[in-house]
């Protein structure tokens, strides 16, 4: 009901960011009471491996990689009809944010689809395009966010946003090194066996970019409220 009631389009990354921050806590809670996953900073993947979890987690993370695509769509149209008087971006530049964040909500859509340890080449996969693509995108809108200012942002809106943004990057770049180093696929770690310390410091990173994202999102919330689609039809009489 207060989604409804927010003006413009500000509804839409206020319920990706609702959305997807209940897709992870509930997977993790029935991963955690289900006993297949330890409490301590599991893989978000590992919270959705097995069922009953596996089949929340997919429905789930399909659904935010639909709420982030049309987030993503209508901050490239806002900043097109901002850029059409102001000309602080090219335009070319906005589509290839567009395309980059598009990309990485197919790797989450991949994710959500192809298990961990089902198919765990693909899922790998996946996981670098979402988390790689999407630390890239989150990058350019902050760059774009201080291009546009102070007309259309605030630089506090901008610091906060690129703060962000580096915080994922500086978390990105171990949550690789780390998960690169581990030698066995599985999800049910327990401290003191091998290889353990590179799954639980690249699990933090993880979580970390995770909710990056999903913190970076929250601030476009005043972004759209300043915005609304409309759909304009149009009827031609034949004679």
């Amino acid at each position: 009901m207060l989604l409804c009631c927010m003006p413009g389009v500000a509804f839409v990354p206020a319920l990706l960011v609702c959305w997807s921050s209940a897709a992870f806590i509930i997977s993790y809670v029935i991963a955690v009471l289900a006993g297949h996953v330890e409490p301590l900073v599991p893989y978000i993947s590992d919270t959705g491996t097995k069922p009953p979890e596996s089949g929340v987690f997919g429905f789930m993370i399909n659904i935010s990689a639909l709420l982030a695509s049309i987030t993503m769509y209508i901050r490239y149209l806002l900043i097109e009809k901002q850029n059409e008087s102001s000309h602080f971006v090219r335009s070319s530049c906005n589509m290839f944010t567009l395309c980059v964040g598009l990309m990485g909500c197919t790797g989450m859509g991949i994710v959500a689809t192809f298990q961990e340890l089902a198919v765990p080449s693909v899922h790998d996969i996946g996981a670098l395009v979402a988390f790689g693509s999407g630390v890239v995108y989150i990058t350019l809108q902050s760059i774009i966010s201080y291009k546009s200012c102070p007309r259309w942002n605030t630089y506090f809106v901008c610091h906060i946003r690129m703060a962000i943004s580096a915080i994922s990057c500086i978390a990105f770049v171990p949550m690789i090194v780390f998960a690169s180093k581990i030698s066995m696929t599985k999800i049910d770690w327990t401290p003191g066996e091998k290889d353990y310390t590179y799954h639980f410091m690249s699990a933090i990173c993880e979580w970390t970019v995770a909710f990056g994202f999903i913190f970076f999102f929250l601030t476009f919330i005043r972004d759209f409220q300043r915005f609304s689609l409309r759909i304009s039809t149009e009827i031609h009489e034949e004679s």
